[in-house]
C-alpha cells in the first residue's frame, strides 16, 4: 500500500463516528438485550466450556481422571483427620457420605467463583481483539465447574448405593433446588469479580482467603447440630442460616444423606429447610440480575484495562 493510500484510508478511518462499547443504557434497562445478545452466542459459549475443559487437563496422561482424584484424595484427608483423628465421624452417622455431600458442593462453587474471577483476565486476548458479550466468559467457567460436579455427583450417588444408603425419599426433590440455589449464586458472585478483577488485580488474592475462611462457615466438614447446640435459637443461627451456601450444603445434605434423618437423633437440619431455599433462590436471582448490570456498565474500558 502506496504512503498516499495510506493517507486517504486513515482520514476515512479518523472520520468514522466512534461506537460506544459496552452498555449505553439506563443501569436497570439492558437485561433482556444482555440476554438475547449471549443466546445468539450459545455455540461459542459451548466451545469455550469445551476448550476450559480440555485445557485445564492439558498434556495430562490421566486427564478427566483428575477430576476424581481430586476430590476423593480430599474426601479421605478430611475423613481420617477430621472424622477418625478429632472424632467428629462418632456422632455423625455414615461420616463419608456426608463430608462427601458437602465438599461436592463446596467444590462447585468454589470452581465458578475462582475460574470466574479470572475469566476476563485470562482471555485478555480474545477482549481486546473481537467484541463479543463479554458474559460468556464468566459463564464459561459455570458450564465447566458443572461439569466437574456431575461426575463427581455419579461417584456419590455410587457411594450411596454401595453403603446400602440409597436416599429414595421425598427429600430428594431438595437436590434440584439446593443445586440451582449454589449455582445461581456463585454465578452472581462470580460474574461481579469478573468485571471488577480487571481494575482491581489483587483481587484474585483477596478471594482466596476470602473462601477459606466462608469454608468454615458453611456445615461443609461439621454437622449442623454443633452449630444448633451452641447458637440455636438466637440471631446468630439465623445469621448463619441466610449463608445461601449454607443453605445449599443442608439441602443436599438433606436430600443425599439418608442416616442424617433416619440414624441420628440430633437436630441435623433447621426448620422449614425448603422454604428458606425457596427464599434464597429467589434472592440469589436478584443478585444475578445485579451482577450483570454491573457487569456490564464496566465492561466498556475493558480492552483498556487490559
Amino acid at each position: 500500500m502506496s504512503s498516499l493510500h495510506a493517507d486517504e484510508r486513515a482520514k476515512r478511518i479518523a472520520q468514522e463516528p466512534l461506537l460506544p462499547v459496552g452498555q449505553s443504557t439506563g443501569f436497570v434497562t439492558g437485561t433482556w438485550s444482555s440476554i438475547k445478545e449471549t443466546l445468539e452466542h450459545r455455540e461459542l459459549l459451548g466451545l469455550l466450556v469445551r476448550r476450559e475443559i480440555k485445557a485445564r487437563y492439558k498434556d495430562s496422561s490421566l486427564g478427566l481422571v483428575w477430576s476424581l482424584v481430586k476430590p476423593l484424595a480430599q474426601l479421605l484427608v478430611y475423613y481420617f483427620a477430621i472424622g477418625q483423628i478429632l472424632g467428629i465421624a462418632r456422632s455423625i452417622p455414615s461420616f463419608a457420605i456426608f463430608v462427601f455431600v458437602g465438599l461436592t458442593v463446596w467444590g462447585l462453587f468454589t470452581e465458578i467463583v475462582s475460574s470466574g474471577t479470572m475469566s476476563i483476565v485470562n482471555n485478555a486476548g480474545l477482549v481486546k481483539k473481537v467484541y463479543l458479550p463479554r458474559e460468556i466468559f464468566p459463564l464459561a467457567a459455570v458450564g465447566g465447574g458443572l461439569f466437574n460436579f456431575c461426575l463427581q455427583l455419579i461417584i456419590l450417588i455410587a457411594a450411596t448405593i454401595v453403603a446400602g444408603q440409597v436416599p429414595l425419599t421425598r427429600d430428594l426433590a431438595l437436590a434440584p433446588l439446593a443445586l440451582a440455589n449454589i449455582v445461581v449464586f456463585a454465578s452472581a458472585i462470580g460474574m461481579v469479580l469478573a468485571a471488577v478483577t480487571v481494575y482491581l488485580r489483587d483481587l484474585q488474592h483477596l478471594i482466596e482467603v476470602v473462601l477459606t475462611v466462608l469454608f468454615w462457615g458453611s456445615p461443609v466438614v461439621y454437622s449442623f447440630s454443633f452449630v444448633n447446640s451452641a447458637i440455636g435459637g438466637t440471631w446468630l443461627e439465623q445469621l448463619y442460616l441466610a449463608n445461601p451456601v449454607t443453605l445449599s450444603v443442608l439441602g443436599m445434605q438433606k436430600a443425599l444423606w439418608l442416616a442424617g434423618s433416619t440414624e441420628s437423633t440430633q437436630i441435623n437440619f433447621p426448620p422449614e429447610l425448603a422454604l428458606r431455599l425457596w427464599v434464597s433462590v429467589g434472592v440469589s436471582i436478584v443478585l444475578l440480575w445485579v451482577a450483570q448490570r454491573i457487569f456490564s456498565r464496566l465492561q466498556g474500558n475493558f480492552a483498556q484495562e487490559l
